[in-house]
């Protein structure tokens, strides 16, 4: 008889079978859930705080001089006022949480060195991060219903809508932190890109008032169709045009999350 061919040992580097293995996704997003329980009262007062100084500021302030045809301004700025909590929860913990990791503690190559890799660490951080701004997003629309905005079973529907908006502004923090060549290049972003992104969403006004040049850029701007979703979900308002909307941010989110993976990655893996 011939002998048999031994068997060939598995190389060392051998990928696991699947591509986004659930332990691993488990097993970052649980260090994540850890490090959040220290420092999550200052997280949640700043996520929190900043958005619905703006709701009361403008949707107090104006509500008896101002409305949008059949909305009062608080019904307006109230559900308006959701993304924009959705997006300071989400694309600054990407940059910054993302950019202190990699950079300074160095924690991304520790757990590189574990059975993970580079799409799997950087999908679990961006899941951990946009499940928290769904969660967040409910806080102005909560600061809205104690002053007079009525409930509606939609509302249910607005911490989904708030995750994928979520996921898509916090891989693109990420793909951000991956350029950026220090942590104060996250002014030129929060300055010339953030900013404009909330100004022009329809929160404060229609973007209908805008003029047809800025209209027209407005509309492809992921944080307006959030604001259109969370505003008909919350109203009773929800149609067809509302697929067009969640298309729009479900495609935001993918695009951003495999540029994400692909930037940080050639940062990550020499």
């Amino acid at each position: 008889m011939s002998a048999q061919a031994p068997e060939l040992a598995p190389s060392a580097g051998a990928r696991r079978v699947g591509r986004l293995e659930p332990a691993a996704l488990a097993g970052v997003m649980s260090r994540d859930v850890a490090i959040f329980g220290r420092y999550w009262k200052a997280t949640t007062f700043s996520s929190i705080v900043q958005p619905t100084i703006y709701l009361l500021a403008f949707g107090l302030g104006f509500k008896a001089v101002i409305k949008f045809g059949h909305l009062s301004y608080l019904e307006y700025v109230g559900t308006g006022v959701v993304a924009t909590a959705v997006l300071f929860s989400s694309a600054f913990p990407g940059m910054f949480n993302t950019f202190i990791r990699w950079q300074f503690q160095r924690t991304y190559d520790a757990m590189l060195a574990a059975p993970v890799d580079v799409e799997e660490l950087i999908t679990a951080e961006v899941l951990w991060i946009s499940a928290r701004a769904g969660v967040y997003g409910l806080a102005p629309l909560l600061v809205a219903i104690a002053f007079g905005l009525e409930p509606d079973p939609g509302m249910l529907l607005v911490p989904l809508i708030g995750f994928v908006t979520g996921f898509g502004f916090a891989a693109f923090g990420v793909t951000v932190a991956a350029v950026a060549q220090t942590i104060d290049n996250f002014n030129y972003i929060n300055s010339a890109v953030l900013t404009p992104l909330f100004l022009v969403a329809g929160t404060f006004f229609p973007i209908s008032n805008l003029p047809a040049g800025v209209r027209t850029v407005a509309q492809f701007n992921p944080l307006y169709h959030c604001v259109q979703l969370v505003r008909d979900a919350s109203l009773g308002g929800l149609g067809s045009a509302d697929l067009a909307h969640a298309g729009v941010l479900i495609a935001f989110a993918l695009v951003m999350w495999r540029l994400a993976i692909w930037q940080l990655g050639k940062r990550l893996v020499d």
